[in-house]
C-alpha cells in the first residue's frame, strides 16, 4: 500500500534555515507537525529507528569481532577470511538500489518490518552452521546483506520527513552515531559470548532476539503511513510529483519522472558525485580497519613477545574487547563533534560541511600511518593512534548525510541514498577486506612462514588505507567547489 500524503503546508516560520543557506539570510518554509503526528510520537519513531541501526550494525561486526576464531574454525587463509565481509558488502550495496526504488513508491514501514525479520531469521540459522559447510556460511552472510539493505536505505528518509531542516542535523546525528556504536558493540558481543561459551557460534543467537523486539517496537510505535514533506517544496506524494493547488488530500499522483531520469539527474549533481566518492574513501578504510584491526594487533603482539601463539579453539579475545570499546567511543564523540561543527561553521560559511569532511579525512589518514610505523614497538601507541584514526572518521558520518539531503530534490532522495550506498560499497568496504588479505597472502608468499613475515605482509597491505583515506579527502574538496549551486538548484 502506498502512503498517504495529505498533510497541508502551514505558514512559514522564522529563524528556520536549510543546510547552510541561512549564512546567507534567506529565510526558509517549514512544515508545522500535525495533530496526529505530535513530537513525542517522532520522537519515539526516532528512537526505534536508532535501535534498529544499532543492531543492524552489531550484526555486521559479529564476524569481524570474532575473526581469528572461525579463520582457525574453517581453515582459511588471509585472502578467504576477507571474503566473508565482501561478501556482505557485496549482497547489501547490490540489493540497495532496489530498495532505494521500492522506498520512493512503496510502504517503507513494511519494507523495514520485512528486512529486520529476514536478516534475523537467517543470523540465527548461520548459528548452526559447521566447518564442512564454508559455502553455505558465505551464502548466510550475503543473505544478511540482503535483509540489512533495506534498513539503511530507508531508515533515514523517515527521520528527514519527520523534522524541520533546523533540527535534521541533530536527529541525523543521534542516529548515525549507532553506527560505531553498533559496530563497538558487534565486537565485544561476539568476544564476550566467545570467552563466555567456549563456542563462536553463540555470537550469532543474540542479535536475532535483538532484531524481534526491534521489530516488535517497529510494528507498535511507528505509524503504518508517514508523511513525505520538507521545507522547501510543496506537499509530495509517493510517486514524487508536487501538488497542484486544486488537488485534494489523499489523492495519489503518477511519478513524472523514471528511475532510470533520477540517476542521470544525480549523476548531474556534481555535489552528490564527489561527497559520494569521499564517502567511498572512508567506507573503503572503515571496511579495512573493521574487519584486520584485531587480528593486526595480535600479530604484532605476537612480534613483541606479549602474547603467546593461539593454539586452543577459542582465542584470546582481548583485541577485539578493546578495539570494540575505542569504536564505541571515538564514534560517539566524532559525530557528535562533527555535527556541531557543522552546525556552527556553516552559520558563516556556506562551504563548511565539505571542508570538514576533507579535513577530518586527511588527519584521520595521518593517523592511521603513524599507527601502522610504531605497530612494530610500542602497542599502546598504535591503540592511540588507532583511535585517532577512528575518532576523525566518525566525523563524517552525519555530516555527508547531511549533505546529500540538500543538494538533492527530495522526490530522488531514496534513490540517491540508494546510489551512494552502491557506489561507496562496490568502490568502498565491499573489496577492502579481500583486497587487503589478497595483498598479505602475495606478500607472506614472497618471505619464509614466520610471525614476523605475517606481521609485516598485513602491516605493508594496511599502507593502502592510508593512501586512500587521503584521496578521499581530496573528493570532499572538490565538493566544496559546486555545493552552493547544488543546493540552489535542489531548493527550486
Amino acid at each position: 500500500a502506498q502512503e498517504d500524503t495529505g498533510l497541508q503546508l502551514q505558514p512559514l516560520l522564522e529563524g528556520q534555515n536549510y543546510g547552510a543557506a541561512a549564512a546567507d539570510g534567506t529565510r526558509c518554509p517549514t512544515v508545522s507537525v500535525s495533530r496526529n503526528s505530535p513530537a513525542r510520537r517522532d520522537c519515539l519513531v526516532v528512537a526505534v529507528l536508532c535501535f534498529g541501526n544499532l543492531i543492524l550494525f552489531m550484526d555486521w561486526f559479529i564476524v569481524p569481532g570474532i575473526l581469528l576464531d572461525i579463520q582457525k574454525y574453517f581453515g582459511l587463509s588471509d585472502g578467504k577470511t576477507g571474503l566473508l565481509q565482501t561478501v556482505f558488502t557485496l549482497c547489501y550495496m547490490l540489493a540497495a538500489p532496489i530498495f532505494g526504488y521500492l522506498g520512493d513508491r512503496y510502504n517503507r514501514k513494511i519494507i523495514l518490518e520485512a528486512g529486520i525479520f529476514f536478516w534475523s531469521g537467517v543470523t540465527l540459522g548461520s548459528s548452526f552452521i559447521t566447518e564442512s559447510y564454508y559455502r553455505i556460511f558465505i551464502l548466510s552472510r550475503g543473505l544478511v546483506g540482503i535483509g540489512t539493505a533495506s534498513y539503511s536505505t530507508i531508515a533515514p528518509t523517515i527521520i528527514a520527513d519527520l523534522f524541520e531542516e533546523g533540527k535534521r542535523t541533530t536527529v541525523l546525528s543521534i542516529f548515525y552515531i549507532f553506527i560505531p556504536v553498533g559496530s563497538g558493540c558487534g565486537y565485544m558481543l561476539a568476544a564476550g559470548m566467545a570467552q563466555s561459551t567456549g563456542d563462536w557460534h553463540w555470537a550469532f543467537r543474540v542479535t536475532p532476539c535483538l532484531g524481534g523486539l526491534a521489530l516488535v517496537l517497529l510494528i507498535l510505535l511507528v505509524p503504518h503511513r508517514i508523511q513525505r514533506r520538507t521545507a522547501r517544496h510543496r506537499a509530495l506524494s509517493i510517486s514524487g510529483t508536487r501538488r497542484g493547488a486544486d488537488e485534494k488530500p489523499g489523492v495519489h499522483s503518477t511519478a513524472k519522472t523514471t528511475w532510470c531520469q533520477d540517476v542521470g539527474s544525480l549523476a548531474k549533481n556534481c555535489s552528490f558525485v564527489w561527497s559520494s566518492l569521499g564517502l567511498t574513501a572512508m567506507a573503503f578504510v572503515t571496511g579495512a580497519l573493521g574487519v584486520w584491526v584485531p587480528l593486526f594487533l595480535y600479530r604484532a603482539q605476537l612480534v613483541q613477545g606479549i602474547v603467546p601463539p593461539c593454539l586452543q579453539e577459542s582465542c584470546n579475545s582481548s583485541n577485539s574487547l578493546i578495539f570494540g570499546g575505542i569504536t564505541v567511543g571515538t564514534g560517539i564523540l566524532g559525530v557528535i563533534a562533527g555535527a556541531e561543527a557543522a552546525r556552527r561553521l556553516r552559520k558563516v560559511y556556506n562551504k563548511a560541511d565539505p571542508l570538514i569532511c576533507a579535513t577530518s579525512m586527511l588527519i584521520s589518514a595521518l593517523c592511521l600511518y603513524t599507527a601502522l610505523v610504531v605497530a612494530q614497538t610500542n602497542i599502546l601507541s598504535t591503540f592511540i593512534f588507532i583511535a585517532f584514526g577512528e575518532l576523525f572518521l566518525s566525523v563524517n558520518w552525519a555530516v555527508v548525510t547531511d549533505i546529500l539531503l540538500y543538494v538533492v530534490t527530495p522526490r530522488r532522495q531514496s534513490t540517491a541514498i540508494a546510489l551512494q550506498i552502491l557506489l561507496s560499497h562496490l568502490l568502498g568496504d565491499a573489496g577492502s577486506p579481500y583486497l587487503i588479505g589478497l595483498i598479505s597472502n602475495a606478500l607472506q608468499a614472497q618471505g619464509s612462514p614466520s610471525f614476523q613475515c605475517e606481521f609485516q605482509s598485513m602491516r605493508h597491505s594496511f599502507a593502502l588505507c592510508a593512501f586512500v583515506g587521503a584521496l578521499g579527502g581530496a573528493c570532499f574538496l572538490l565538493t566544496s567547489l559546486y555545493i552552493e549551486e547544488d543546493r540552489r538548484e535542489a531548493e527550486r
